[in-house]
């Protein structure tokens, strides 16, 4: 997390130290993770679109099987001598009656087309399945992310209440000196200065804390702002993959995204061939069977019935060959839009890495930095107490110290969040 200049211009030296003792009550990051994870909103919908998906395959499937129905039936006419003529053709006349009994209609084939059907479900099932693996990794990234900004928040409000607590000290044995004549008021003045600046320091220090607490809830799917201390992490040793190319690979086979939409791919390719199946004929086996317990003479006691029917699309103004059409156009689009993300995937891992490694490798700059500043530091503080330097240099080398702390903080927690950033990028956090 970045540190707002006005605060790193005014902090003194305090010490940073990067492992930060915790109580046993302290949250971890897998413990985030853990409550994100069950009680983000958006993780908890994309769970249900997968399920909601999954129910497609079955009602896809539902034509292989047959269609029974069951009926009532029951007619009282005026005149039993009429049949039905205006508006209909049928062989049966209107009689009095009541039956019941089922119909059955079996499909029994359509030249592959619901087998393409179904296999169009199953491909949308599995691509809503790795949107939400997708949802889950971006779930876990915010977690990381804002539980590492909230540690760089902190480290930073450690060392503004360190320089605050060292620029009182200071202020204090000025001001004692002045009375016995030994520093000037001047030199009391910039001390009461810079103790101000510190205070000023502190309380912006303390509500970037806070807001940064609230990201966290927020990310964890939570209302009300994380009290919890947290246990701090250690940036790794490890250094990077030698090159970004090597990830590309990896991040091909994983990332969730990728995987999603070549099942989309997948799925335009088996509709558009269920699409060219629509002039195909269609068989249907149907059957009927009932009683007629109350019926004029006309009719018998029971009924029974079975056939077939054959419906072979012969014109219907272009439909079909429209829809055949639009399926293969989206198809096609289905796969420029995969090559698409490929490419945007490989920049993203491309970018995520530069990024890691610019970080990873200024942990080493800001170490060294910090070094150099606290022997500046020292020296600084010989020649004031000897009276060769003066309150100005003085102060100018404890703002450096701790400019340098601060950075070497953050050094570390953005090489941990550009870290988890990379393994996003790679599919890693799926």
């Amino acid at each position: 997390m970045s540190l707002p200049h006005a605060i790193a211009c005014v902090l003194l030296a305090g010490g940073l130290p990067l492992a930060w003792a915790q109580g046993p009550q302290a949250l971890t990051i897998a413990q985030a993770e853990a409550t994100a994870l069950s009680n983000q909103p958006r993780m908890l919908a994309a769970q249900q679109r997968a399920q909601a998906a999954a129910e497609q395959i079955r009602e896809t499937r539902s034509q292989y099987f047959p269609a029974i129905t069951f009926n009532a039936t029951g007619v009282r006419v005026a005149d039993p001598d009429t049949a039905t003529a205006a508006g209909n053709i049928t062989t049966s006349s209107i009689s009095n009656r009541f039956a019941y009994g089922g119909n059955l209609s079996q499909l029994v084939t359509d030249f592959g087309r619901t087998n393409s059907l179904v296999a169009r479900s199953h491909d949308q099932a599995i691509a809503q399945q790795d949107l939400a693996t997708l949802t889950r990794a971006q779930v876990r990234l915010n977690v990381r992310a804002a539980y590492y900004q909230v540690l760089g928040a902190e480290a930073v409000l450690r060392a503004a209440q360190a320089a605050l607590d060292n620029r009182r000290l200071i202020a204090r044995q000025l001001n004692e000196l002045a009375q016995s004549q030994l520093r000037s008021t001047l030199d009391v003045q910039f001390a009461d200065v810079l103790v101000n600046q510190a205070e000023l320091a502190v309380v912006q220090a303390q509500s970037l804390v806070a807001q940064q607490r609230a990201h966290l809830a927020t990310a964890m799917g939570l209302q009300q702002s994380v009290s919890e201390p947290l246990r701090d992490v250690a940036a790794a040793n490890e250094p990077l993959p030698p090159a970004p190319d090597s990830l590309l690979q990896q991040a091909d086979a994983q990332r969730a995204d990728l995987l999603a939409a070549e099942a989309q791919q997948s799925a335009a390719k088996h509709y558009a061939s269920a699409e060219r199946r629509l002039s195909y004929p269609t068989l249907n086996v149907l059957a009927a069977a009932g009683e007629i317990p109350y019926h004029d003479y006309t009719l018998h006691d029971s009924y029974a019935a079975a056939g077939f029917n054959l419906s072979i699309p012969v014109f219907n103004g272009g439909l079909f060959s429209s829809e055949r059409a639009q399926a293969a156009h989206q198809a096609a689009a289905a796969a420029q839009d995969a090559g698409e993300l490929r490419l945007e995937v490989s920049e993203q891992v491309r970018d995520a890495w530069y990024l890691a490694d610019e970080a990873y490798r200024s942990i080493a700059v800001t170490a060294r930095l910090v070094n150099t500043s606290k022997e500046a530091l020292r020296l600084a503080h010989d020649r004031y107490d000897a009276g060769l330097g003066s309150i100005v240099e003085l102060n100018e080398a404890q703002l450096n110290e701790t400019s340098a702390e601060i950075q070497a903080a953050n050094a570390v927690y953005t090489y941990l969040t550009r870290r988890a950033q990379l393994d996003f990028a790679t599919g890693q956090l799926n």
